[in-house]
């Protein structure tokens, strides 16, 4: 087989495993866009300051340290232990909960029934004011997460791949485990969405909040949901990334590269969050190794946005998306 055509089907494994991890970002902004119809700016942010908290906690880590330093003149740092991976986990999950409340009761609940504009400004202010409350409380320098995930080349792959072709191919098994857990998330939120009385409450809010509200259901109440689940899968995005690159603050630019993807697959679908990541991850790898070097390289920081922006002209809800079409 030509060693060209093997680059090239061990660069289309690697652009999968990428794709995952950007969809795993864009599940949260689909969940909220579900929900209520706002694009959260936010959820980016959302994934920093869960990885964040998470190292912290999990290092003993005081909170506000270096504002309470800077007030009392201390030189705190540390509790003086340190939380298991799972502790760490479980206590942020509470964190995002507590946020999720805290976003409605603050934000949301004074917002219902608004244009969808104001409601998207909104998240743009709470993006920048969690950005500022995560350096105040843990600090902005790199961090590094480690909650036990498998890192490293995949050396079953490595070796039934020399097998085969007489050439290994290097696949992370961070990658395969973010794939994993990818495919139960969008399984599970699948059948909860579709299936479960929470779910077609979540869509009925979407389509009018006013409506939903004349027929007895609770917009604080699904609101908070909604949002908790997308902390929650900002978390696991948090920790997928921060395991691979560190925890620091350009992780909330991930964000950026979940556009493209929401594009693609449709601000709607879960499913078609996975679909879009994939294709956006795979073409700007085949795209790199292809074109790439014909164009002087680093054609992977621009692809997936002229990708978008076909898609945009000519299938503007995406392949998944619904057309919204509003009575005047």
């Amino acid at each position: 087989m030509p060693d060209q055509l093997l680059f090239a089907m061990e660069v289309t494994l690697n652009g999968l495993m990428a794709g995952v991890l950007y969809a795993l970002v864009a599940l949260g902004f689909v969940l909220i866009f579900k929900a209520s119809g706002i694009f959260n700016y936010a959820q980016g942010v959302m994934a920093l300051f869960a990885a964040l908290t998470l190292v912290g906690l999990q290092e003993g880590q005081i909170p506000f340290a270096h504002l309470i330093n800077a007030i009392l003149g201390t030189d705190l740092h540390h509790f003086g232990w340190h939380l298991t991976a799972i502790v760490a986990i479980v206590l942020t999950i509470g964190v995002m909960v507590l946020l999720a409340i805290l976003v409605e009761r603050i934000v949301l609940r004074h917002l219902v029934n608004q244009e969808p504009i104001i409601l998207f400004m909104a998240t743009i202010g709470l993006a920048y004011f969690l950005e500022g409350l995560g350096d105040l409380m843990w600090g902005s320098d790199i961090k590094k997460l480690d909650v036990g995930l498998p890192q490293g080349i995949s050396e079953t792959i490595d070796t039934a791949t020399f097998n085969w072709f007489g050439y290994g191919f290097f696949i992370d098994k961070l990658d395969i485990f973010a794939t994993v857990i990818a495919a139960l998330l969008v399984i599970g939120l699948t059948l909860f969405s579709q299936y479960s009385k929470q779910g077609r409450a979540l869509r009925a809010v979407a389509d009018d909040h006013q409506a939903a509200l004349s027929v007895g259901i609770s917009l604080r109440f699904i609101w908070v949901l909604v949002w908790s689940i997308a902390g929650f899968v900002a978390l696991v995005a948090g920790i997928m990334w921060g395991a691979k690159s560190g925890v620091q603050f350009s992780l909330s630019l991930i964000a950026l590269k979940a556009l493209p993807v929401l594009m693609l697959g449709g601000f709607t679908s879960i499913p078609g969050a996975i679909v879009g990541g994939l294709i956006i991850g795979v073409g700007e790898k085949l795209f790199e190794f292809a074109i790439g070097p014909m164009v002087g390289g680093a054609t992977e920081n621009w692809f997936a946005y002229v990708l978008a922006l076909l898609f945009l002209v000519f299938r503007p809800q995406g392949l998944f998306g619904e057309k919204i079409i509003e009575r005047v």
